[in-house]
């Protein structure tokens, strides 16, 4: 069964319309950018993280596994393997 989603104003800066699902947080696509590059990947093994903001900002998914990383500090295999995934779909070519 599809989850209902609805719009609502951006949780942070209260200006933009995101369209949610019921348990997610709503944040729009510049205050999700301003958080997730608010601090540098300085690790080596993490560096595959350092792709384009416009890649980024295509991509919800992307953006949540650069959170996590962010949050954690360490990502899973499949974590990696999938937005290695993502970006090479994602990227112009």
């Amino acid at each position: 069964m599809a989850r209902l989603q609805f719009k609502t104003k951006c949780g942070i800066c209260k200006k933009e319309w995101v369209v949610v699902m019921a348990r997610d947080f709503p944040i729009c696509v510049n205050c999700h950018l301003k958080q997730i590059f608010s601090e540098e990947v300085a690790d080596k093994k993490y560096g595959f993280l350092n792709v384009d903001k416009s890649v980024y900002a295509r991509s919800k998914f992307l953006r949540s596994i650069r959170q996590n990383y962010l949050m954690y500090k360490t990502l899973t295999e499949k974590q990696i393997a999938a937005f290695k995934k993502a970006v090479k779909e994602l990227e112009p070519q």
